[in-house]
């Protein structure tokens, strides 16, 4: 790993690493340039994503090309309703000589995929829940470290909800990231045909290794910020929360939930990083915008009044922002 002399240096090689992972993953992945902005995002903020889109849209062989661009372990985890906890995250077995050993389950990696992540019952969802936030399972009375960096990836169908299980409002708050995916463009999706229906099979390299991903996240928190800025962010948080003193008039009226302090939390370290892959060396407030819908999509909770009306998550953050 590069050494840097000052944290100037180093902002300057993390926006050049970006550039480059932008340029090898455009090899596989056309368009979706913003999506594979969040995603790169919440890689040098130690957070997860959730992806969201119908079938069709890449999710996976988003998150598969992003992981090979990565010098870094990587498992998939197939979410099916069948599915145990101890197929995520391993089980004691008795070897040879009677003695209980763990055999380590797919989450030991530094990028798990987990693939139609609704698929599967609230227990084995909650399998993932203590592996998000600490970066570790429990099995048997017994802690074990997951490898850093870690980063829970997961997909999931918006339409076809039969035989699905919701994720519980916890666990959607320990992604850092809702990222929605939409249709590709006529021009894009002309670029995909014309790539997938060919011979021709793109090489990717390997951009960034584990310490330079575990230093770019350590940079990331180090990045100044100023006061208003912080503000901006923790009074956008407050403006969901309805029958609160700072809850805005929308709020009120279409919202049953707002977003807890972990909101503000991610929107002030996506701000630093979207700052720094843009070539700045502090955030403003239009480097909090641009991380805030994915950010508080998945942490506002409609009543019946907006869903009656047809009043989207996303009209009522924009109209708070």
């Amino acid at each position: 790993m590069t050494q840097f002399t000052s944290d100037k240096e180093a902002a300057d090689a993390l926006y050049r690493s970006y550039r480059e992972l932008t340029d090898e993953i455009s090899k596989v992945i056309v368009g979706q340039e913003e999506v594979v902005r969040l995603v790169l995002t919440a890689v040098f903020c130690q957070g997860h994503c959730l992806l969201v889109g119908v079938p069709g849209l890449a999710k996976t062989l988003l998150i598969q090309t992003i992981a090979s661009t990565l010098d870094m372990s990587f498992n998939r985890v197939q979410f099916t309703p069948d599915l145990m906890p101890s197929d995520i995250v391993g089980a004691e077995t008795l070897d040879k000589d009677r003695n209980f050993r763990f055999v380590t389950g797919p989450i030991f990696a530094n990028i798990v995929l987990a693939d139609e992540i609704n698929r599967t019952p609230p227990k084995t969802q909650a399998a993932l829940l203590e592996a998000m936030q600490e970066h570790a399972v429990t099995v048997a009375g017994r802690k074990y470290d997951l490898p850093k960096p870690f980063f829970v990836l997961a997909t999931q169908n918006p339409i076809e909800q039969e035989g699905t299980y919701p994720l519980p409002e916890a666990q959607l708050d320990r992604f850092m990231f809702n990222i929605t995916l939409g249709y590709p463009s006529y021009e894009s999706e002309l670029q995909i045909v014309k790539n997938t229906t060919g011979a021709k099979v793109s090489q990717l390299r390997k951009i960034l290794h584990a310490d330079d991903i575990l230093a770019f996240q350590q940079l990331v928190r180090r990045v100044p910020v100023t006061d208003n800025v912080v503000e901006y962010a923790v009074q956008l948080v407050h403006k969901t929360r309805p029958n609160m003193p700072m809850a805005s008039k929308q709020a009120n009226q279409f919202l049953e939930w707002g977003a807890g302090p972990r909101a503000s939390q991610h929107l002030i370290i996506g701000a630093k990083c979207n700052a720094i892959l843009n070539g700045k060396y502090s955030p403003d407030i239009e480097d909090v915008q641009a991380v805030a819908m994915p950010i508080l999509r998945h942490r506002i909770v409609r009543n019946f009044k907006a869903e009656a009306e047809g009043v989207t998550e996303e009209q009522l953050i924009g109209e708070l922002m």
